[in-house]
This record gives C-alpha cells, sequence and structure tokens, in this order.
C-alpha cells in the first residue's frame, strides 16, 4: 500500500511572524512617520499655547478697562520707597508674591497688586500670610524664563516676579526713560497711537532692554525672540518679532507715547 504524504507537505510551509528584513522594514516607516508627525505635533502644542497666552491677554485687557473706568488715565501701579525716592515698579501691577527678594516683589501679592481686584481670582490670602498663592490670569503658558542680570537662568518669571507679563513704564534705553507711567506715578501721558503703543506684554519684550540678551528666544518659537501685545486700545495681536537691540519702535509697536 502506497502512502502519499499530506498535500502540505510538498510546499514551502511559511514560519509564522516577521522575518528580519520585515521587522527592518516597519521599525523604517515607523521611525519616518515620527520624523514627520512631531514636528507638527510639537507646533501644533506651540500654537495652541500661544493662542491661550492671547486669551490670557485678552482677559487683562478686560480688567484694564474696567481699571481705567475706575482710574481715569491711571494704569495700575504700585509706589514704593527706593533710596528715600518713590519709585513706581511695575512688575507689581497684577500677579501673585514672586520670590525675588527686592523692589517688593516678594511682598506685594494677590492681596496688594491693585489689577488682580478686577480679576476673578480666588481666594485672596493676605499679603502678610505664608499661604502658597496662584493668580493663573497673570501666568503665560509660554512662560520659559530667561537670563536675568545679576540673577542667572531662571525658568519662570511668573514664580521670580509673581507674573508673565511687564507693564510698559520704561522703554529699552533702561529704567530712567519712563513712558507710559511717570517715574513717581500718576497719569498717563499724552499717547499719540493707542493702537500702536503697548501697554501690557509677556517679558520677552523686554529681551534686549540696554543691548542686552535675556535668553527670552523659546517662549513663542525655536528661532526669534518673539512677544503677543495688548495694546493701549485693548486689542491684542501677535506674536510679534521682538529685534535685537533697543529699538523702541517697530513696525508693530511701539514703547513710546509719541513715537
Amino acid at each position: 500500500m502506497i502512502h502519499r504524504a499530506p498535500r502540505h507537505a510538498s510546499r514551502g510551509i511559511r514560519p509564522h511572524g516577521f522575518t528580519l528584513i520585515e521587522l527592518l522594514v516597519v521599525i523604517a516607516i515607523v521611525a519616518l512617520l515620527v520624523g514627520i508627525l512631531l514636528p507638527a505635533l510639537a507646533g501644533a502644542r506651540q500654537a495652541a499655547r500661544n493662542t491661550a497666552c492671547a486669551a490670557r491677554l485678552q482677559q487683562l485687557g478686560v480688567a484694564l478697562q474696567g481699571y481705567l473706568t475706575d482710574f481715569k488715565d491711571h494704569l495700575p501701579q504700585v509706589v514704593i520707597q527706593s533710596d528715600g525716592e518713590q519709585r513706581v515698579i511695575a512688575s507689581l501691577f497684577g500677579g501673585k508674591k514672586g520670590s525675588l527678594p527686592a523692589f517688593g516683589i516678594n511682598e506685594f501679592g494677590v492681596e496688594r497688586r491693585p489689577l488682580n481686584q478686577y480679576l476673578n481670582i480666588n481666594p485672596f490670602p493676605p499679603d502678610a500670610s505664608s499661604e502658597p498663592q496662584t493668580a493663573e490670569p497673570f501666568r503665560s503658558p509660554c512662560d520659559r524664563g530667561g537670563d536675568i542680570p545679576f540673577i542667572g537662568r531662571v525658568e519662570s518669571m511668573y514664580n521670580l516676579l509673581g507674573s508673565s507679563y511687564a507693564l510698559n513704564d520704561h522703554d529699552l534705553r533702561g529704567d530712567a526713560f519712563s513712558t507710559l507711567i511717570p517715574p513717581s506715578g500718576g497719569r498717563l501721558p499724552f499717547v499719540l497711537r493707542p493702537d500702536k503703543t503697548w501697554v501690557i506684554a509677556p517679558h520677552p519684550i523686554y529681551n534686549y532692554q540696554e543691548s542686552g540678551d535675556r535668553g527670552m528666544i523659546q517662549w513663542y518659537n525655536q528661532r526669534t525672540v518673539a512677544a503677543t501685545i495688548l495694546y493701549l486700545d485693548l486689542h491684542v495681536a501677535g506674536p510679534v518679532t521682538v529685534p535685537p537691540g533697543v529699538q523702541n519702535t517697530t513696525v508693530d509697536y511701539t514703547f513710546l507715547p509719541v513715537p
């Protein structure tokens, strides 16, 4: 009796799984897709942060409008005694206590920073309290800190100063050159172009003060220093490029009441 081999025995039975070449092809395809998708995802995340920062500035603009209604032609300001003279510290316009032990930054917190009263910031712990403070409207999701003179690298301007945002009180030549607030406090000056004069912006707007470089290039993109801006007419635009050097007026904004 003749026994025939099973029909499939004469065929090459392929083992289960992938060959080495097939695995290498799959790995190469996955690596290619990751290389394509990761920059796109990073760009999408940055765009989302930029949009959130602009929304924070719009929120601050609404609060500022209420403040200007109650205190006509006066920006929110805190005046302290420094070296026997009265001096406006623009960083105290709003936010929380910062960690910097100078100019009242670590003393004036949520309770006494004037613009806070026009925002929904809760709770309001007394400044004398040691309770942790938060003031989310003043925290930019783009905040990456910077290289601060006499301090070094910090990871967050919000933690250092209590706010990711600055008030336009002086121009890029230095603190002595006042803009929208007189050195000892007071009313807004005449402003020729409220639609071009910035009033609140993130700290990269001061990146090149006195021809320095505070290393704030990564706030809005990886290529240039930039800032999203709240203008004195209360519209928000940006991010716009902050050019190197002492350039108080650009095509996008000006520090000066009369450029």
